[in-house]
């Protein structure tokens, strides 16, 4: 067995998390609506009406989760936004879609179609679901944001330096709504990707407050007293209101010693501590490059994202 193989078996669940994030689209065609998606997709809406196709109720193996969706355009201009799962199931849905566009008169407005996966369609899964159509115009922007945004993540990323920006990087194509926030106002990239909220914070601690409630947190700032201070504040909301999810700090076991006995003479105790994950990222990934910085915490943070609400 080679050393890749090893590896693979010792970190399988790991590796298979980091290579998603390098090659998103091998992995994530299950996860939820993509921001650069939904934005082409609602961009584009402003200039032409679509048929917008939902997966509906789902029984059994199906090649994409409920609350999956696909815009489809004309075939004039063509087109789709998003994946309903590929195959013959996709290319039929299209079909109607199009027809549907293509109908000189008023034609339904929402249909749906319940489908069994078998050798007919030439996908064996065995499972079956419901397709919700839905005709869509340029009206529907803002209900349809806040609809397919649903699934997403709320994250607060203290620190605008080179793993920071690498972070906001590899969060473009997942599933991760981002208040980015440092003390520092110049730090910010003028080119913010969509799915990016930039905050100016002077003292940078005071922004945990209003931080969107079950909000992920990672914390790193150019000052280890920046730090300091956000995770206190993080920990002080934790007692007040438990309402945070992951809180990651970034740095060496021998920083966070530190950091706890100084969180201690504050009067915060062990089992708050723990809440405390650092250093971030995953076991194994020992590399100090921003970008793999960034791969491994992002990973880190969808395995966080997909474990059961009680860690089992």
């Amino acid at each position: 067995m080679g050393v890749f193989n090893r590896a693979c078996v010792q970190y399988g669940r790991y590796w298979a998390a980091l290579i998603a994030i390098t090659y998103p689209y091998i992995f994530f065609d299950a996860e939820a609506t993509m921001s650069a998606e939904l934005e082409a997709f609602l961009l584009r809406l402003q200039r032409e009406p679509a048929v917008l196709v939902t997966v509906g109720k789902t029984r059994g193996s199906v090649p994409r989760e409920a609350g999956a969706w696909m815009a489809v355009f004309s075939g004039a201009t063509g087109g789709a936004i998003g994946t309903i799962g590929g195959g013959h199931l996709e290319w039929d849905a299209m079909r109607q879609a199009r027809e549907s566009l293509a109908l000189p008169g008023p034609a339904a407005q929402v249909w749906e179609q319940s489908i069994v996966l078998g050798p007919s369609l030439g996908q064996c899964c065995g499972g079956a679901l419901v397709l919700q159509f839905e005709q869509v115009q340029a009206a529907h922007i803002a209900a349809l944001r806040e609809r397919l945004r649903e699934g997403h993540q709320a994250l607060a990323l203290f620190g605008g330096g080179h793993v920071g920006r690498a972070i906001v990087h590899a969060l473009a194509p997942l599933p991760f709504d981002v208040t980015w926030i440092d003390s520092r106002d110049e730090v910010f990239p003028a080119d913010l990707p969509a799915h990016v909220q930039v905050e100016h914070s002077d003292p940078v601690h005071r922004a945990v407050h209003d931080l969107v409630p079950l909000s992920a947190v990672l914390i790193m700032s150019f000052s280890h007293a920046e730090d300091l201070d956000i995770v206190a504040a993080c920990l002080q909301r934790l007692r007040e209101r438990r309402d945070l999810g992951f809180i990651g700090l970034i740095g060496s076991r021998t920083k966070w010693a530190t950091f706890c006995h100084r969180l201690e003479e504050r009067g915060f105790h062990a089992d708050e501590l723990a809440r405390i994950t650092c250093p971030i990222g995953l076991p194994g990934i020992t590399g100090k490059e921003p970008s793999v910085i960034a791969a491994s915490v992002v990973a880190q943070l969808l395995l966080d994202r997909a474990a059961p609400p009680d860690g089992g």
